[in-house]
């Protein structure tokens, strides 16, 4: 399994860390919290993604 900083993730999808922070506030996006930092599982953004993809097609 892969974790990821917020700023891998802004530059891997493209888009601001605060909206990042955005995603992660409202609970778009989910996360797992190592001490005081915050990370991004694989797994956490490939569900993001796909659930942007199936709420694209409807």
């Amino acid at each position: 399994m892969q974790a990821y900083t917020v700023e891998q993730v802004a530059e891997m999808l493209s888009i601001g860390r605060d909206k990042v922070h955005f995603l992660l506030r409202t609970g778009q996006l989910k996360s797992i919290k190592i001490g005081k930092l915050r990370r991004i599982t694989d797994r956490q953004l490939s569900d993001f993604v796909f659930y942007l993809e199936a709420t694209d097609e409807a």
